[in-house]
């Protein structure tokens, strides 16, 4: 029973999305073109690995406020690294992963062994990480035009290289060269993250810990071990869409970050995240960034402003949550 109300609420999910979709492609012809789809998946990229950071703590019954933040951080201190240090390339990427472990277990530590409220936790790591993203940077962006192939890792076409390797002579479809490598590492993401969550101890302890904190402590888990290891992952993830971001740009931008973490909990409460914990899903929250996604591009497609944008993103959200509360509501009843 249990597998088929997930299976409906994915299937609910995913009609609302191919609706949206159907919507603006009538209101907006253009809006159904390959390039405008690439351009959706491509701004997905960044928000659904938020959002995947996000959906491990949430279904742990908490909740991290610092994922936009340690974003803006893990690119910062990757872009100083191989700037200012000397760093190779790969080796700077390494140093900005590490450095989103480090935020997340940080916050992890601050929640599960000085028993800090999670808001309050990633609310602190939020401010820290904004800070030093400042400080670090001397408030100006970090560049990576010294790296001539660091912004292909978001905006080259493998896809497109490999069809000529294996076809030679042959031209390859245009739009092939249009399927971004930045959704290739997406897709990588979400497969790594549905595995830790639905194949590993990690995922199960998760939502045994969000579903009843003390009875999962009673039965022999290490409660605050696993606690601190989830928020480390979502350190990860955050600096996982940090890598694509700075990629984008060809730059760490210090000023970004903050705000990020608003439309991330709406895609995992959207695709199903409970806010009370316990219960959650990758594949629910993808298809939630993608209708973050789709809503705003459409919006923006219609000229409606950036500031209705925020109004309407943030009425979905409370609808979501809603909706979220009347399933539980049922299943008591």
């Amino acid at each position: 029973m249990k597998r088929n109300r997930a299976l409906t609420q994915k299937l609910i999910i995913l009609s609302v999305l191919i609706v949206m979709f159907a919507f603006f492609a009538l209101m907006k012809p253009g809006f159904a073109s390959w390039m405008n789809i690439m351009n959706i998946a491509l701004s997905t990229c960044v928000n659904g690995l938020l959002a995947i950071a996000v959906t491990f703590v949430i279904t742990t019954a908490g909740i991290d406020l610092s994922i936009g933040t340690t974003m803006t951080f893990s690119c910062v201190m990757s872009g100083i690294a191989f700037t200012a240090w000397g760093f190779p390339i790969g080796l700077a990427i390494a140093f900005g992963f590490l450095v989103g472990a480090v935020c997340g277990g940080t916050s992890g530590f601050a929640v599960a062994k000085m028993k800090l409220p999670p808001f309050i936790a990633t609310l602190s790591m939020q401010m820290m990480t904004k800070g030093l993203s400042l400080v670090v940077s001397g408030i100006k962006p970090v560049y990576f035009t010294a790296a001539p192939s660091y912004q292909k890792i978001a905006l080259g076409s493998v896809i497109g290289q490999m069809f000529r390797q294996i076809f030679p002579g042959i031209d390859a479809p245009w739009w092939l060269d249009n399927i971004y490598n930045a959704f290739l590492l997406f897709i990588l993401g979400v497969v790594i993250a549905y595995v830790l969550y639905s194949r590993t101890l990690l995922g199960r302890y998760t939502q045994a810990i969000g579903s009843n904190e003390e009875s999962a402590r009673l039965s022999g888990i290490n409660t605050d071990r696993w606690k601190m290891l989830v928020y480390m992952v979502s350190g990860l993830f955050s600096a996982f869409a940090g890598l694509i971001m700075s990629a984008r740009l060809n730059s760490a931008q210090p000023q970004l970050g903050a705000g990020y973490e608003s439309e991330a909990i709406a895609a995992a409460v959207i695709g199903g995240t409970s806010m009370s914990g316990g219960e959650g899903s990758i594949p629910g929250t993808v298809i939630g960034a993608f209708i973050i996604s789709v809503l705003a591009n459409g919006l923006r497609s219609m000229a409606v402003t950036t500031e209705w944008q925020t109004v309407v993103t943030g009425t979905v959200l409370a609808g979501a949550v809603y909706f979220d509360l009347l399933r539980k509501r049922g299943r008591k009843n």
